[in-house]
């Protein structure tokens, strides 16, 4: 019988029902995709930065691990002391760059020859390797999102770039250019951002890091096996706030329409909250029947907010190709955990404002 009654009670205004779902599929929809975009874009990042295949990276004191602002304080001659050490293979400097015009992009210049000692080298999909000042080679994800084709003429940093070679993503950056023509675009001759070291056999990693620390005390000295571990929300300063704060909104929006749509469901239903009263309903059963409404609607509205999530990733993956947004079912859970706690919450007051009802006073109610 309370199945039943639930269920005509959401047919009777479909339209507010269908608002009340859209809510509740918004707020599941805001809060998997944000952190599915948040923890997504960082663990492309960091599985990008481990698929360089160095052991370990050095970095300025106090450098961050968004190697993007890494700036260039460190001197290339640095990469002449680790190559010196005991259980060292290769190393290759790099600088990095940031630029925002056009969009956001971190520009690696390499050497060509010990990038390809460190990383083994590209994979070309496309094209050549570096030979010229001027070239570049660009990853597939960015050759698709930014339309870049081989032989292209492409411009960063006030530079115009061909583009000689079309590579398969995971090495690090998108774009690379030699290493020299980088460091006179930004005055940074001689200078370097990162120092990728690989190791004669990955078991010497944590020996080679130790001389490392006693010959350059103070440089961040980072394993590449750890950095995807780095890569989270609570280590990166104030975005965890972001996300909590982005979470409370979602939720905020799908409580304050379920208390709304419930209220004035109470409102319109007077008359009949008076007829099952005076048939010996009592106060318990009048808030299962608002509550149980409220939770059918609420579940209702999260399977629309799945579909939602999966397919508004798949038109932002397709309008943003270089983009990661991960779905877990984890967070699905959460998500859906979230809004059905906040739709109850928002149901109670009306819920306990019918049960109060008195059943003349409501029978007489127009």
């Amino acid at each position: 019988m309370m199945g039943h009654l639930v269920y005509r009670n959401l047919l009777h205004r479909p339209l507010r029902t269908l608002i009340g779902m859209t809510a509740v599929a918004v707020e599941v929809a805001l809060v998997v995709l944000i952190v599915g975009l948040t923890s997504g874009l960082l663990t492309e990042t960091a599985k990008r930065i481990e698929g360089i295949g160095a052991d370990i990276m050095l970095q300025p004191p106090a450098a961050s691990i968004f190697l993007g602002f890494s700036g260039s304080p460190m001197p290339i001659k640095i990469a002449d002391k680790l190559r010196e050490m005991k259980y060292v293979q290769s190393v290759s400097p790099a600088l990095l760059q940031f630029s925002s015009s056009g969009g956001v992009d971190v520009l690696y210049g390499i050497d060509r020859d010990s990038f390809r000692a460190v990383s083994s080298g590209f994979v070309f999909l496309e094209g050549r390797d570096m030979q010229g000042p001027d070239d570049l080679l660009v990853d597939d994800w960015a050759a698709k999102a930014k339309h870049i084709k081989l032989g292209d003429k492409f411009r960063i940093l006030e530079h115009e770039w061909n583009v000689v070679g079309i590579v398969e993503h995971g090495k690090g950056a998108r774009l690379f250019v030699p290493l020299a023509t980088l460091q006179d675009l930004v005055g940074a001759r001689d200078k370097a951002s990162i120092f990728l070291v690989k190791c004669t056999r990955p078991e010497h990693t944590g020996d080679v890091t130790e001389q490392i620390r006693h010959i350059l005390p103070g440089y961040t000295i980072r394993p590449l096996k750890d950095f995807l571990s780095l890569m989270t929300s609570t280590n990166i300063p104030g975005l965890e706030g972001f996300i909590n704060a982005m979470i409370a909104l979602a939720v905020a929006i799908g409580l304050l329409v379920i208390f709304l749509s419930m209220y004035t469901t109470v409102i319109e239903r007077t008359r009949d909250i008076g007829v099952l009263k005076s048939l010996g309903a009592d106060k318990g059963f009048i808030i299962r029947a608002l509550l149980a409404e409220s939770a059918m609607l609420c579940c209702a509205g999260i399977v629309l907010g799945v579909g939602l999530s999966y397919g508004l990733r798949a038109a932002f993956l397709a309008a943003f190709p270089t983009l990661s947004i991960l779905i877990t079912a984890g967070w699905l859970l959460k998500a859906a955990a979230i809004a059905l706690v906040g739709a109850l919450f928002g149901a109670s007051y009306p819920a306990w404002m019918a049960s109060r009802k008195d059943p003349v006073d409501a029978l007489l109610y127009d």
